[in-house]
């Protein structure tokens, strides 16, 4: 076939990052060398990305990357080798006279096999911190590449790559962690694979900080990230309802994007934004999402997300929203999974419900909890509930509060705004 034009491009590109994880996984499994491996692989889709749109894509361009890349691999082992026998000892050369790269292991995939669950497990390996995971997850499964990763981030791409480098090298790959079925041995592991995914989705939806209130490429790839955990993942797995219920709050969430912000990239809170502009194939395909999920498997925090955007991706107007439904939806979630966030969402609900003061007397517990501390949502929040109590002075505080700790500039500038439209 031909792959001429930027269309045909295109195809091939995304092509290419389905199949990266998949490539790299099988290397992985054959020669365990993870920073080696995955050096190959980007070396195989550079030559694809070059012969491709020219000669067409191969019939089976998995096993054409595959090839590529191991090739690389055996040629890059046989260099060092080479180089060592030069270097060492009569004693090391005669070790090294047979370079070739490790055997493959006992459990090599079939040829169809799709390794991209495997990889997720192990960029979110449990020596690894969060910070690299997420990096790592994007560059040896996304596909992005580091400067992609480090602009997204905010950070040099030098600091990036070393942030790179040193999580791939902390990684030891054993065969204890490549022989475990994916969905019953993984567990916790897999509960990690979910939280790197939701952290993503959320610097994407949110930027923590910069110009910018979103960053697409990261939602985009969190979504499709998601979306392959929830077709690899066995359906009878116990963690599938949540997988189900992350994927279905990706898409609730994600559908309100074109809503958000107005002329210059001003941010538009929820209440005032355009609901003919939410994106009605999401909210469809996430609700039925949660529904079958909520109704087959054991209750996730993740469901539970979903179902409170879900019914507000059900009301047609801010004034419909089921506010009691979502109070009492954060109420189960508390209990599920406690956390200073949830409670400060279920203060929002809550004063929706009873009453700002109510709001504000569930914000009150927040104030000594260290993980709160120096939060701009606490001040924002506490701001917007002091504003519908009709303290105006104080509401103002808090808004300036808020825009002076965050980082996010779309904020800042909502929040201050919000400050100075109050009377004084």
């Amino acid at each position: 076939m031909s792959t001429a034009g930027t269309g045909a491009d295109r195809r091939v590109e995304q092509l290419l990052r389905e199949l990266a994880p998949q490539v790299l996984g099988v290397l992985v499994r054959r020669y365990r060398q993870f920073d080696l491996c995955e050096d190959a692989v980007q070396e195989a889709l550079l030559a694809a990305v070059v012969q491709w749109p020219d000669e067409g894509v191969p019939a089976n361009p998995r096993g054409w990357l595959i090839t590529v890349a191991a090739r690389r691999l055996t040629d890059e082992v046989r260099s060092e080798s080479a180089r060592r026998r030069r270097e060492d000892t009569d004693a090391a050369m005669s070790a090294a006279l047979n370079p070739a790269v490790p055997a493959p292991a006992p459990d090599d995939p079939p040829p169809d096999a799709d390794d991209t669950l495997l990889m997720l497990v192990l960029c979110c390996h449990p020596e690894l911190s969060a910070p690299s995971q997420i990096a790592l997850t994007l560059r040896a499964v996304g596909g992005l590449t580091t400067a992609e990763i480090a602009g997204a981030f905010l950070v040099p791409g030098s600091t990036m790559a070393q942030r790179i480098s040193r999580a791939k090298q902390r990684i030891a790959v054993t065969g204890r962690d490549l022989g475990a079925p994916a969905g019953t041995g993984f567990g916790d592991r897999i509960d990690a694979v979910l939280h790197v995914l939701y952290l993503i989705f959320n610097e994407g939806y949110t930027a923590t900080s910069g110009a910018d209130l979103h960053r697409a490429e990261l939602t985009a790839e969190a979504i499709r990230l998601t979306r392959t955990v929830h077709r690899l993942l066995p359906a009878d797995d116990e963690l599938a309802g949540e997988v189900a219920g992350l994927l279905a709050l990706m898409l609730l969430t994600d559908a309100r994007r074109g809503a958000r912000t107005g002329p210059g990239g001003a941010l538009v809170p929820l209440a005032e934004q355009d609901r003919d502009r939410w994106d009605a194939a999401a909210i469809a395909e996430g609700t039925q999402l949660v529904t079958t999920a909520m109704a087959s498997a054991p209750l996730g925090p993740y469901q539970l997300q979903a179902a409170i955007a879900a019914v507000h991706a059900e009301a047609r107007t801010a004034a419909d929203t089921d506010w009691a439904q979502i109070d009492q939806l954060y109420r189960v979630l508390e209990r599920v999974a406690p956390n200073p966030v949830v409670t400060l969402n279920r203060a929002v609900a809550l004063a929706m419900v009873a009453g700002p003061a109510a709001g504000l007397d569930l914000l009150a517990g927040l104030d000594g909890d260290r993980r709160m501390a120096g939060n701009h949502r606490l001040d924002a929040v506490r701001g917007h509930l002091l504003e519908l109590a009709g303290d105006a002075t104080a509401a103002r505080e808090a808004y300036r509060r808020a825009a002076r700790r965050t980082t996010s500039l779309p904020e800042q500038r909502y929040l201050t705004a919000k400050a100075d439209r109050l009377p004084a």
